[in-house]
């Protein structure tokens, strides 16, 4: 018998998008259906990882820069920018709707970030992006990676019982975001990070 310690998973980058509507009293969320490994029948914001060609996937505008700096407090310019062709992305593959071709990343926010506890198989460095429903384009349609995919009233999802704890915290941080005025969210500069379900700042 060995007695070696199980390797380390590392994390793997991912993004995820809170597309908001109705002034920030609906946000988009799927099911994910019981065939994922990862967070099976768990309501979440349309997202996943980063792929290598989201590295260079033309944009048509970059994350504003008060987003761009609070992302690379922990991440290369690189992976920053990563981040963001991942988001819209992942948002057209899994809804249907666009943040244009190639994808315009200027109407987003960086809302905060939260990293899969260590015991976990499966783990995820994931941020979380915010933008107005304006930015977006579209027929809410996508592949059927989620489904019952609908706009969520944020008061409704948060009363749900089954609601997964990372989905339920970062809704909870939305509202501190919303309450915050424009000059407040751009001149912010720690993160909010989610560590093994307690808040952290950087």
């Amino acid at each position: 018998m060995s007695d070696a310690a199980p390797q380390q998973v590392i994390p793997r980058p991912a993004a995820s998008l809170l597309v908001l509507r109705a002034d920030g009293h609906e946000v988009l969320m799927g099911m994910r259906g019981a065939r994922h490994k990862f967070m099976p029948n768990r309501l979440v914001f349309p997202g996943g990882a980063v792929d290598p060609h989201d590295y260079t996937a033309p944009l048509a505008s970059p994350l504003p820069d008060q987003a761009l700096r609070r992302l690379e407090k922990a991440a290369s310019p690189d992976l920053a920018r990563a981040l963001g062709a991942a988001v819209a992305r992942e948002l057209h593959e899994e809804t249907g709707l666009s943040l244009g071709d190639p994808p315009a990343l200027a109407g987003l926010d960086y809302l905060c970030r939260a990293v899969t506890p260590e015991p976990s198989p499966v783990r995820f460095d994931a941020r979380f992006f915010v933008v107005d429903g304006v930015h977006v384009s579209g027929t809410l349609a996508g592949s059927g990676e989620l489904e019952d995919l609908r706009w969520w009233g944020v008061e409704e999802a948060l009363a749900l019982e089954g609601l997964a704890g990372p989905q339920r915290r970062v809704l909870q941080w939305l509202r501190r975001w919303q309450d915050m005025d424009v000059e407040q969210r751009q001149t912010q500069t720690a993160v909010a990070v989610l560590w093994n379900r307690d808040w952290e700042m950087e």
